[in-house]
């Protein structure tokens, strides 16, 4: 008996203390104090803002190429013969000045091809003034038969033989300037001021006609083939196909050098009338005067080289009371945020006349009188209040929220 009261007691008393500690825990629920309400404050964002500026711009294309020779010649004889004087400056990259000899062909062959001609020539001469002096004589014997010229036939006026002596003439004229063409074309000249290209013969050497010489090419100027986006063209004041550039348009050329970069004036002198079907894109041609500096008339420090790539600044059109805004302030496609006076924000929608890689460019639509917003907004909406950094702004009537909520 003692026994199962022993057992008893075992499973008893741990029952009782649990039960027991349960009631103390409920008491002292009962006793404690509820948790305080705290306030929270809720601000409104915090945000930077400009005010918003007119400005008159004179909008820039940029585009890049390379710079090419006004043109490029291949020289080619127009005689045969053995090449017996070759300039020092017949090489690859030598300077000519228009009129200069590059080459000559031995003359002798068309020196005597001349002489030949005049002796013809001359010959060809005493004949026609023997048929003239006949042709008068037998005029004058017509006459004394008692009839008129009119009625004398051609054969008795000896007027067949004296229009031959008269052609014949004619064509030896004609043999003579020939050859004193080719006699002149022994010699090569330099066509414009020009640098050689390429150089196929040398001294000594018997070339045919028809065979290429050298190739030159101009540098009285250079040129660019400047590629302009469609957006682009817009801005720059080019004439219609059919009319001449009347106003010059600037363009900057840039090119680096080490780690100089040089600049040279131009300006577009002509542009192509079609847009390519490939890239879609204009091209304009802008023009370097004197690009080797070899005149000294034109404000270049270094000579820029045939082939050279470089960037161009081609200066558009000008244009009054546009708004400038840095890109970063631009939300979605065409809309920015502003604030009014109350600090309310306001989402606008903009009329993009130009978009550049920092700034963009918009019509005076917009009202002045708000400032746009600079900071970015997590979750934009159409009149909420913000906060304007720099300045102060009373908070908003607090909130109450349980922060610990009830136990």
């Amino acid at each position: 008996m003692s026994a199962v009261k022993s057992k008893l007691k075992l499973i008893l008393i741990p029952i009782i203390i649990i039960l027991v500690g349960i009631l103390v825990l409920a008491f002292m629920g009962k006793l404690a104090k509820p948790p305080e309400k705290k306030q929270q404050i809720s601000l409104a964002p915090l945000v930077n803002v400009f005010p918003i500026k007119h400005e008159t711009v004179a909008f820039s294309i940029k585009s890049q190429g390379s710079v090419v020779p006004r043109t490029e010649t291949s020289l080619i004889t127009e005689v045969s013969g053995m090449i017996t004087y070759v300039s020092k400056n017949f090489r690859v990259g030598g300077y000519f000045k228009k009129g200069d000899v590059l080459l000559e062909i031995d003359p002798i062959t068309y020196e005597v091809d001349v002489l030949q001609a005049q002796s013809r020539l001359g010959a060809a001469q005493a004949v026609l003034v023997e048929e003239k002096a006949r042709a008068d004589q037998a005029e004058d014997e017509w006459l004394l038969s008692g009839m008129t010229v009119e009625e004398a036939p051609i054969l008795a006026l000896r007027l067949p033989q004296l229009q031959k002596a008269e052609a014949d003439v004619l064509a030896a004229q004609a043999d003579l300037k020939q050859a004193e063409i080719k006699l002149e074309r022994t010699k090569i000249i330099a066509p414009y001021d020009a640098l050689v290209k390429e150089k196929q013969v040398d001294i000594g050497q018997y070339v045919t006609s028809g065979i290429m010489l050298a190739k030159t090419f101009a540098i009285d100027y250079a040129e660019v083939r400047l590629p302009v986006k469609q957006q682009d063209i817009a801005f720059i004041n080019l004439p219609k196909v059919n009319q001449d550039i009347q106003q010059s348009i600037p363009v900057t050329i840039t090119a680096k050098k080490g780690e100089k970069v040089q600049s040279w004036n131009s300006f577009i002198s002509r542009f192509e009338g079609e847009i390519n079907q490939q890239s879609r894109v204009h091209y304009l041609i802008a023009k370097i005067d004197d690009p080797y500096n070899l005149t000294e008339l034109y404000e270049h420090e270094e000579e820029l080289r045939i082939g050279t790539f470089v960037n161009a600044e081609i200066q558009g059109m000008q244009s009054e009371s546009v708004i400038v805004l840095p890109r970063e302030v631009v939300r979605g496609p065409n809309s920015i945020h502003m604030v009014d006076k109350q600090n309310k924000l306001h989402i606008v929608d903009i009329d993009i006349i130009r978009s550049e890689k920092k700034y963009v460019y918009i019509a005076d639509n917009i009202n002045t009188e708000m400032r746009v917003v600079s900071t970015k907004i997590a979750k934009p909406v159409e009149g909420m209040a913000v906060r304007i950094f720099g300045e102060w702004v009373p908070p908003e009537l607090p909130e109450e929220s349980d922060v610990a909520g009830e136990q």
